[in-house]
């Protein structure tokens, strides 16, 4: 919650919490710092956080609770999904005997959010308004309820078990059950990760216990730890659900199973392996009712958006995507190939795996055993008079010979190779043996890409850069001289006009938007607030880069060229590269100058 610094100097008066001395320092310390006062007083512990927001709330008429997590029945918590409760920091924390629904709010003006809310719950609801630490703790039940329920499940599993039972005895049939505990077990697991949004389930056992870990943007976060003996139960329910073989405990697996969460149908795409402690399972989450995003809302914008909805207006081609894997290439070709699906065209895919189904299309599923691998896949496609290809990814030489001659035939073809950026892609198709005369007439675009954490705008705060950090900025991104800055400024202002970021009508402290960037200087950064509790990202979004093959590239390619040349004929042809489409995004106040060069900077 934001209170404008007027409002805290009259709350501050009013309860005789500051002098007239106090006050002046607080505000001179403001100018310096270019922070918000309220952070100011809370964290000089002028008046405590509680009383504060107390005070706000008799001013504003709104009614303070000071919610006790422990009191909070799990019925009750539930009935509004985590992440949206994370999202707008409200918690559910009780119902009346008359149905009014009681919710604690940290920002009760926030109307967005209390109109959702009154969409998922019914208009019976009365807002009170909590300190952010007091939501926050009770935001915590989600977890405590999840970490009791699995402890009751595996107790009623451990007190049916005869007396010194080892995890290596042989898993029965009422262990794994529809109804057991350890199925109970799965389906908390599971249904904990998807409403925490986590791309990935990770069931490990340790030498004494088992780990639990989601990972949620990007990153592997542990959130349970089972004792070791149900690990083979754990293990075998799984198998059993993606149809895979229970006793094979020697050999890694892959399988996978659909389940239904909610008003969402998610498929599990699972992949066993046996380790020192025992089997350790990986499942990837894939949300089938997901619609695809447009590539705005991935994140292109500018000259880079437009570079790339030009490539796909060519009849044919061919388009590359490129970056390490989990940068995002498969949510790009959905958005895309989507955009394209019309009756008139036949789009057909050759995938390993198919991770997103698109309806209307033909896709084909690599299966090496089968002898169905990339290039076989593709040979049998071109006999099926498709427009548009996309082939998951191209791996040797033979499947980029193939994808190049079906590009020469009159087919769009989409594919993916993993090169650090744009640039580099080109000298790879050489490596595989392709001739330089056919990528330079074939390739249209290369997409070079990374995701990066997305900032939570109410937990940053603006700030005035000192000299040090502008010398590590200008260093670190290339900004060479008064040129350099004033192209770095006319994309910031591009960006606002695509309404990147801050674009609202008002930034963090309130003020009309105003870009980070002069002509001249960065004028403001973005920095996490010091308040105790900010949760920091949400989500994930893209950085680009677009490659579009012009004459002048063309010839550095035939010529042989290495990919640095072709870098630097790309950016002054106008590419934007991707470490510079991710600063703009961090003056924008959607991701951290850090997360971009940790994605970034080859190592």
């Amino acid at each position: 919650m934001r209170i404008n610094d007027a409002m805290v100097v009259e709350l501050l008066k009013a309860n005789h919490k500051v002098s007239d001395e106090q006050l002046k320092g607080l505000l001179d310390q403001q100018k310096t710092d270019k922070r918000p006062l309220q952070d100011l007083v809370l964290a000089d512990n002028l008046i405590s956080e509680k009383d504060f927001v107390q005070a706000y709330a008799d001013r504003v008429d709104v009614p303070f609770v000071e919610v006790i997590p422990k009191n909070i029945r799990k019925e009750v918590l539930r009935l509004i999904p985590e992440h949206i409760a994370r999202q707008y920091n409200a918690v559910l924390f009780d119902v009346t005997e008359d149905g009014t629904k009681l919710l604690g709010m940290e920002d009760p003006d926030d109307v967005q959010a209390i109109n959702f809310l009154q969409k998922q719950l019914g208009t019976n609801l009365k807002i009170y308004i909590a300190t952010r630490s007091n939501i926050l703790a009770a935001l915590d039940q989600y977890r405590t309820n999840l970490s009791s329920e699995l402890t009751e499940v595996i107790a009623s599993q451990s007190s049916a078990a005869p007396e010194g039972a080892e995890a290596e005895e042989e898993v029965s049939e009422e262990d794994v059950a529809e109804d057991s505990p350890v199925a109970q077990t799965v389906n908390l697991i599971i249904e904990d990760a998807i409403k925490q949004n986590a791309s990935d389930i990770h069931i490990e056992p340790r030498e004494d216990y088992v780990t639990v870990r989601y990972r949620i943007d990007g990153q592997l976060r542990e959130t349970n730890r089972l004792p070791k003996k149900v690990v083979r139960s754990l293990v075998s329910r799984i198998k059993i659900l993606s149809n895979l073989k229970i006793d094979e405990r020697r050999a890694p697996q892959d399988g996978r199973f659909k389940i239904t969460v909610g008003s969402g149908q998610y498929a599990l795409r699972v992949s066993t392996l046996p380790i020192v402690e025992g089997e350790k399972v990986a499942m990837r989450i894939l949300n089938e009712s997901s619609k695809p995003a447009t590539l705005e809302e991935l994140g292109f914008w500018g000259s880079t958006l437009e570079r790339l909805e030009h490539a796909l207006t060519r009849p044919h081609g061919m388009i590359l995507f490129t970056g390490p894997t989990g940068s995002g290439k498969s949510t790009s070709l959905f958005s895309i190939l989507s955009r394209l699906n019309q009756p008139s065209v036949n789009i057909s895919t050759v995938e390993d795996p198919v991770e997103y189904k698109i309806p209307g299309t033909n896709q084909v599923q690599v299966n090496p055993v089968a002898g169905m691998t990339f290039a076989n896949g593709l040979r049998a496609l071109l006999r099926q008079d498709p427009n548009i290809i996309m082939v998951g990814e191209i791996r040797d030489g033979e499947t980029a010979n193939l994808a190049v001659q079906a590009a020469l035939t009159g087919h769009l073809v989409f594919s993916t190779l993993h090169t650090n950026n744009a640039a580099t892609c080109l000298p790879r198709l050489l490596d595989m043996g392709i001739e330089p005369f056919l990528i330079a007439s074939t390739v249209r675009a290369v997409v070079g890409q990374r995701l990066v954490r997305k900032l939570v705008p109410d937990s940053i705060e603006s700030y005035k850069p000192d000299e040090a950090t502008l010398k590590r900025i200008h260093t670190a991104f290339g900004i060479e001289d008064e040129a350099g800055m004033q192209h770095i400024h006319e994309l910031e202002l591009q960006a606002m006009k695509s309404r990147i970021g801050l674009g609202e009508s008002t930034d963090q402290a309130g003020q009309t938007d105003q870009p980070s960037t002069t002509a001249k200087s960065i004028e403001r950064l973005w920095r996490l607030k010091s308040s105790p509790g900010t949760s920091a990202f949400r989500g994930r979004m893209g950085i680009y880069e677009v490659l579009t093959m012009g004459s002048e590239i063309q010839k550095m390619v035939v010529a042989g060229a290495t990919s640095e040349i072709i870098q630097d004929q790309a950016i002054k042809e106008g590419m934007v590269t991707m470490q510079t489409d991710g600063f703009i995004k961090s003056l924008r106040g959607q991701t951290t100058l850090e997360e971009v060069m940790r994605v970034t900077i080859e190592r």
